[in-house]
């Protein structure tokens, strides 16, 4: 029974906030234990991450699972992603203005607010990346040449981990006996045959071991292969399936 009393919780503290800015005067309080009052709005919190995490891991697996299980070229699956993403951030704004205004405008919202944001994100994610987050200028350089969905993807975990640095992209045949490893003909590093790079290596030696965890369990999460392995140095292979 204790959480539905915490959800409880939560909901009066959302109430006062929502009377405040209508100017409303608050609803009577309720004397509560600082454990209680804690406990709401760790609830709250929780709530808020979630629904805040949601529309972007939805743009990422939609389209990742639509391209490998449901056999879609990779820009329909991104699109089907975005309209996933569209739909969740239109809910949400359409939620805010009915709460403000008592009115709803799903189709106003949702053309001139949520795919505008969400086409914003999406062509950000796919064309920009920043020098602190590319171990080496030839690192950024080949960041067009990685495949959509896994830009979207790094793009998207940058959000959450500021840390995350990518150290290795696209390579040829003789950059692996440069680095005196065996030649690897199936590596998704070279360029496939859809014209994308399929893989990308990410920094794990400074960071902690729940952090390097946890990106991992993003990842995998998301439809994405991982390995964890030590080549020139310890890093997380990361790679999407080539259909």
């Amino acid at each position: 029974m204790a959480i539905p009393a915490l959800q409880l919780d939560a909901f009066r503290e959302w109430t006062r906030i929502e009377a405040r800015v209508m100017g409303r005067p608050d609803p009577p309080a309720e004397r509560r234990s600082s454990a209680q009052v804690l406990a709401a709005f760790g609830v709250a919190a929780v709530q808020a991450t979630t629904l805040a995490v949601l529309p972007f891991a939805a743009l990422v697996r939609v389209s990742v699972f639509v391209y490998l299980h449901h056999g879609y070229p990779v820009w329909p699956a991104l699109a089907a992603g975005v309209a996933c993403m569209v739909g969740l951030v239109t809910a949400y704004a359409a939620g805010v203005w009915r709460r403000l205004t008592g009115q709803l405008r799903l189709r106003l919202i949702a053309r001139r607010l949520a795919l505008p944001l969400v086409l914003a994100y999406c062509g950000y994610a796919l064309l920009y990346l920043s020098s602190t987050h590319a171990k080496s200028e030839r690192v950024g350089a080949y960041y067009s040449a990685l495949h959509p969905l896994l830009r979207v993807a790094i793009s998207t975990l940058t959000l959450a981990d500021r840390d995350i640095v990518i150290t290795d992209l696209a390579r040829r045949p003789e950059e692996y006996r440069a680095m005196q490893l065996p030649a690897n003909d199936g590596s998704l590093h070279y360029v496939q045959r859809d014209g994308y790079v399929h893989a990308a290596d990410l920094r794990t030696i400074g960071r902690s071991t729940v952090k390097n965890r946890l990106v991992q369990l993003y990842f995998v999460a998301m439809g994405f292969e991982t390995l964890r392995h030590v080549g020139t140095a310890d890093h997380l292979h990361v790679e999407l399936a080539v259909r």
